[in-house]
């Protein structure tokens, strides 16, 4: 498909890179802001602090943060502080606030985080869920385009995926339009229940180090999102993407995969994906048919 002319759209579904702890270590962050010059607000130190133990697994995804009274006497701040901190890391979807019960690490297996990422839609706007075809998962050798995306070495291990998302092809159902499916919820990989129209071909490159044991048949028993597996069995957990979209013809490769003509025009998406610390941990080249869908993306 190189070669072929079309238009590139770049952007980001985070506003800003998961910030770095502007402080050396976690003990009195009052004290380390009084005992020298502060290059940023203590609000973002405290920020800072909290996104360093998500990052080494304190707190699990889905499981409770201590209380917003508890890190202030931790941390050795005011709570209005630490409430700012939080604000900042929920609004960058990392916490999620839950009214009379707490502040949790934001997971992937949670609805509203499933959709922070684009999606795609049907035309009439109900959404009916995709399923999902494995077409190959093996370990191979990076090229040198793959590498330099993942910021590895050309030749380092890693994991190729290929699968297709297929849309029902039973006609529209009732009900009120609701939101996009995340990558393909259930039903899961293969089998009779993966019958429908092909909508998206995806190739998909993850570090193989960080991806130790990834099998067809272990992505065959996780039934829900692939981004949800990732973060619960492997311990990589997505936190911003940013996509370059641009329009192409299907070539010979694509074409019947997808069921179209070769030269049928297709949505190009490449999505970069990065986990704590702005560290690139996947890279996504889709295929789209948008001839009855449509690409979604919700700012804020």
């Amino acid at each position: 498909m190189d070669g072929q002319p079309g238009f590139v759209l770049q952007c980001r579904t985070m506003p800003s890179a998961v910030p770095q702890p502007a402080l050396a270590a976690a003990p009195d962050a009052a004290e380390a802001a009084s005992g020298g010059p502060s290059f940023s607000p203590l609000y973002q130190q405290i920020k800072g602090l909290i996104t360093r133990e998500l990052q080494a697994g304190l707190w699990k995804p889905g499981e409770s943060i201590p209380s917003e009274l508890d890190l202030a006497a931790r941390f050795k701040v005011s709570q209005g502080t630490v409430r700012k901190a939080i604000d900042e890391l929920a609004a960058d979807n990392l916490l999620v606030r839950r009214q009379g019960k707490g502040t949790f690490v934001a997971t992937h297996a949670e609805q509203q985080i499933q959709y922070r990422f684009l999606r795609l839609m049907p035309d009439d706007g109900n959404d009916r869920g995709m399923a999902r075809r494995l077409l190959d998962c093996r370990r191979t050798r990076a090229p040198a385009d793959v590498a330099r995306m993942l910021a590895c070495k050309s030749g380092d291990a890693v994991v190729q995926l290929r699968r297709l998302l297929l849309a029902p092809t039973d006609g529209p159902q009732g009900g009120a339009a609701r939101r996009p499916s995340p990558e393909g919820s259930p039903p899961p990989w293969g089998g009779p229940a993966a019958d429908g129209k092909p909508v998206v071909l995806d190739e998909i490159w993850l570090p193989g180090a960080l991806f130790k044991g990834l099998t067809a048949e272990r992505l065959a028993d996780y039934k829900g999102p692939m981004y949800g597996m990732f973060e619960a069995e492997f311990g990589v957990r997505m936190i911003r993407a940013e996509e370059k979209i641009r329009a192409l013809a299907a070539d010979a490769a694509s074409a019947p995969l997808l069921a179209v003509a070769p030269g049928f025009p297709l949505l190009s998406v490449e999505r970069l994906s990065f986990t704590y610390g702005d560290k690139p941990v996947e890279l996504r080249r889709g295929l789209y048919n948008t001839e009855q869908h449509f690409y979604r993306n919700e700012l804020n």
